[in-house]
């Protein structure tokens, strides 16, 4: 399992070590609230100059943590707006300009490579940076088999299928701008176990930006935690009687739900959702659908269905939605981050037989 490193910069910026799911770490950053002599809260000269701190999030999953962790103590603005596809956001000098003017920015490295860039530009002083909170792994593909609880290693052929096409994967996600750090992968969002870790960092950033507050920023993180512990026991028990293991999947954003849940994750991209897959991956995924009994191909909402239901439709098989929860929309199978895992998880156990 490799650990990401963070990327250091030349000026100062702030970091909270990886934290253990379910310890409320607070007092971890060094960190003060702009405008503010005592860190409290941001004052006037936050972005909603209503006394609130003011925060910018990268993307939904980081939106959600600091609504659901700050409350009415925060204003947050949002860089990727409903329905965008955010491995492909692209930054306006506004959107710049308001990461230096906030009291806290919190994204996530490694995605979104528009947002690193301008959060480097910007000279933005107070960072909670997601994947410092956890481990990261090296994109697979199929992660999970050899952790998984429903099949072993040899079971699904996994030297025959398991890099065919796959460095044509990689080169098609460097050919578009979208490789990340490392190979490593960031979606670490989509394991509500490790969402935790994050959801304890950026807890903690927020009780250092406004220590006044800091109090019902631990509470509000332990609550969230509570949810999230009970939303990973609710995926193992849904999960567990699964007939098959293997899903099929538009890019390659389950890796860690896979391997949490004792799963494998095929996916028809890379971790690119744009990038195209090779003539040989799309032989290689019929014959592993034909292999371990895969029902279902899944799409998602915002990027093309072309190609899933083009293979769907080769194979004789059923499509349905995963959601990767990089936003949600009016076409999102629930309203927020907790609501859209359960239809996750609901589809997940009618197309691998646990229903």
């Amino acid at each position: 399992m490799a650990v990401m490193t963070t990327r250091r910069r030349s000026r100062s910026r702030i970091r909270i070590p990886a934290l253990a799911a379910g310890a409320t770490a607070l007092g971890l950053l060094a960190l003060s609230a702009c405008g503010s002599d005592d860190g409290g809260g941001g004052g006037d000269e936050g972005q909603g100059g209503d006394g609130r701190l003011s925060v910018v999030a990268s993307f939904y999953p980081m939106e959600f943590l600091v609504e659901r962790i700050g409350g009415d103590h925060v204003s947050v603005e949002t860089l990727t707006e409903p329905g965008v596809e955010p491995h492909d956001l692209e930054i306006s000098p506004q959107q710049t300009a308001s990461l230096h003017e906030a009291d806290l920015v919190v994204y996530l490295a490694g995605l979104q490579p528009a947002v690193d860039d301008a959060i480097e530009q910007s000279g933005a002083e107070h960072v909670a940076e997601a994947t410092s909170f956890t481990t990261l792994h090296e994109d697979e593909g199929h992660a999970g088999d050899e952790h998984g609880e429903h099949g072993e290693e040899e079971e699904h052929g996994e030297d025959e299928h398991a890099d065919e096409g796959h460095g044509e994967d990689e080169a098609h996600e460097e050919e578009h701008g979208h490789a990340h750090e490392g190979g490593l992968d960031p979606h670490v969002w989509l394991d509500p176990v490790k969402y935790g870790e994050v959801a304890e960092g950026v807890g903690a950033a927020l009780a250092e930006a406004d220590p006044d507050n800091a109090a019902d920023y631990e509470r509000a993180t332990a609550e969230l935690t509570e949810e999230l512990t009970a939303l990973d026991q609710e995926f193992s028990e849904g999960l567990a009687a699964a007939e098959t293991d293997t899903f099929i999947t538009t890019h390659s954003a389950f890796g860690y739900l896979a391997e949490r849940y004792g799963l494998r994750q095929e996916s028809i991209a890379g971790l690119d959702p744009e990038s195209e897959p090779s003539a040989a991956r799309m032989r290689d995924l019929q014959e592993i659908a034909e292999a371990d009994g895969v029902t279902t191909v899944f799409f998602e909402t915002l990027v093309s269905d072309e190609t899933a239901r083009t293979l769907a439709d080769d194979l004789g098989i059923d499509t349905a939605v995963l959601d990767p929860l990089e936003g949600i929309t009016e076409d999102s199978p629930g309203a927020d981050y907790i609501a859209v895992m359960r239809a996750n998880l609901e589809a997940l156990r009618l197309a691998l037989g646990a229903a």
